[in-house]
Order: C-alpha cells, then structure tokens, then sequence
C-alpha cells in the first residue's frame, strides 16, 4: 500500500517507565504520562524491533514507521534507501532523574559479533534542562586503558577514569559509538541515535534492585566495544547562538545543525531525509499543522519544500541523513 509521505509527519510517543526516570517530560514537554510511574524516555520516533512508532497525522493516522518503511521506503529515504533495512535514527527524549549506568555501545563492526541483529549506536544528546547536581560523563580521562579501568571498576570507582561536567541548558554533546559515558542527577536531554538498543553497562554506581542483588553488568563486551583512544567529549553549549542555521556535527549517520528562526522557515525540497527537533518556540505549517516544543517531525525525501511560520522565535536540531557514508 502506498501511503502520503509528502508532507511532515508527526508520530505517537511511547514512553518508557525506567527505574532513573522522573515526572518532568510532563512538567518541560507537556508529555501526557502514566500516574505514579517514573518515566525515563519517551522514543518519539521509532523503527526498532521492540517499537514501531504511529503517525499521529490525520493523513494515513495509526500507520506504523514499520509500514511506511515497508511501502514508501524510497520516498521517506531518498536516494539512501537501500543502505537502510530499517528507519536510520531512534529519536528520543530522556528524563534522567537518577543515575543511568556507566556504558559504552558498539560500533558497526562491534556489534556484529557481540549483539547480533543489532546495530551499532553513535548517538548525539542536547540538553534541554538540568539541575546544579546533574552530571554528564563522557569518555575516558588521558591514560586510562584496560588495565586502568579494571582496577576501578574492582574498586567501584569507574567514575575517577571519567571525564565529566555540570551540563548546562544548551549543551551538545556527540557520543560515537565506543565512548564510555553516563548521564544523570535531574538532567533531559533530547536524544539522536542510530537505530539500535545496543548498550553494555560497565558500572551501575553500585546499586542493588528490589530484590537485594545488582543488575547484571556486560564488562567484557564492552571492553570489547570502547574505543580506547577516543579521550573526553567536550560540549558544545548553544545558547545565545543566534545565526540562521550552524553545523554542529557531520557523521555517517546523520548531520545536525542548529537552526534559529524568528519569522517564517522553509523546510524539506533537498530530496534528503531529515527530523526537526523543537526545543523552543512555536508555529504552524502551511498545511495548518501546529509545532510547539518537544515535538519531532520527520521531514520526508519526498516531500516539497514547505513554509513554517513562526508565532514565538523558534530553535531546534535539524538532522539530515548524509548521501554516503
């Protein structure tokens, strides 16, 4: 069946209850969550296995990503599609109230040994809010190898082989796949990744679950996945940028500029896919469709130019699916 993919496409969050979720995708995006249940992630748009993401667009509503893979694939991709068994990016917002693990996810070549039917998972965070104890650990301080990190993780202090900071509003941070990392203390972030699950938790801050034991740690798939060489990830903070649209990292995976618009955007027409992630401001398309803060919009290789007008000064990240890798 052929489905209208020439036009943006809105799909049905699915949130995800995680034990370092909290309240404040309700609170900052206006996600409407399950009571009483802290909720770590909201995938906004999904292809992967364990989720296949609904339009939530009056046109073609309830369709799934996995049909329009099925059936449009060449008109929701583009000229990449046959790289592609499935949608390329697994976008998401998280709420990490608590503490997520200390971990590293595998590369293309990693993965296929380790986790096979998965996919590597490079992946790019901006931070939409935090808290003065947030913290972001991201890669590995100089001279830190194997040897160095076994002895810490036998000691439980993984975290003194770390580099981190206090993430402010408007960091972006690139995580390729093999940097060690971890995220938490009243952070959300908005999440651009590979499509995949793949993760190998080294260190989970010595925690015990409701029953008394620990969760289980993958320690020698992810030595087998970190890239030793990588060093610390730096932020970039794009507050008060105020240019039109800045590039702020180009990968195989995908391209992320941050954009800035005050009184009208003209999106898609470059026969490319691309996603618009809202973090602030407010309009509406010339298809009458309103954009308000937290939405994505998969903007399809199909689909014509298309005019945004803007009620309140609008920023967001637009991710572009490069032509090669």
């Amino acid at each position: 069946m052929i489905y209208n993919v020439t036009h943006p496409l809105r799909f049905t969050p699915h949130l995800r209850p995680m034990p370092w979720g909290g309240r404040t995708l309700a609170r900052y995006l206006g996600k409407t969550l399950p009571a009483n249940v802290p909720v770590g992630e909201s995938w906004e748009v999904s292809d992967h296995p364990s989720h296949a993401s609904f339009v939530a667009n009056a046109t073609d509503f309830g369709v799934t990503l996995r049909q329009l893979m099925t059936d449009n694939r060449r008109e929701l991709l583009g000229p990449t599609a046959d790289r592609f068994d499935r949608f390329p990016w697994l976008i998401k917002l998280l709420d990490a109230r608590d503490w997520l693990s200390v971990q590293v996810h595998p590369g293309d070549d990693a993965v296929k040994t380790l986790l096979p039917g998965e996919q590597g998972k490079t992946e790019a965070w901006l931070v939409l809010s935090a808290e003065p104890t947030s913290r972001i650990y991201a890669g590995l301080l100089p001279g830190v190898g194997p040897k160095e990190l076994r002895v810490a993780l036998a000691s439980g202090k993984a975290a003194d082989c770390l580099h981190t900071f206090t993430p402010r509003a408007g960091d972006f941070v690139y995580l390729p796949a093999g940097t060690v990392h971890a995220i938490g203390g009243g952070v959300v972030v908005a999440e651009i990744q590979q499509t995949s699950d793949a993760t190998f938790r080294l260190f989970d801050w010595n925690r015990l679950d409701s029953q008394g034991k620990p969760r289980a740690l993958h320690v020698e798939q992810a030595f087998a996945s970190v890239h030793w060489d990588a060093g610390p990830v730096q932020p970039t903070n794009v507050s008060g940028w105020d240019s039109p649209k800045r590039l702020l990292a180009s990968s195989p995976y995908f391209d992320l500029d941050w954009i800035v618009a005050k009184r009208t955007l003209q999106l898609g027409g470059a026969g490319r896919l691309q996603a618009l992630i809202v973090v602030e401001g407010r309009g509406r398309f010339d298809n009458g469709e309103y954009v308000l803060p937290g939405d994505v919009w998969i903007l399809p290789a199909a689909m014509p130019t298309i005019g945004l007008q803007i009620d309140a000064p609008l920023s967001a990240l637009l991710c572009t699916l490069p032509t090669s890798t």
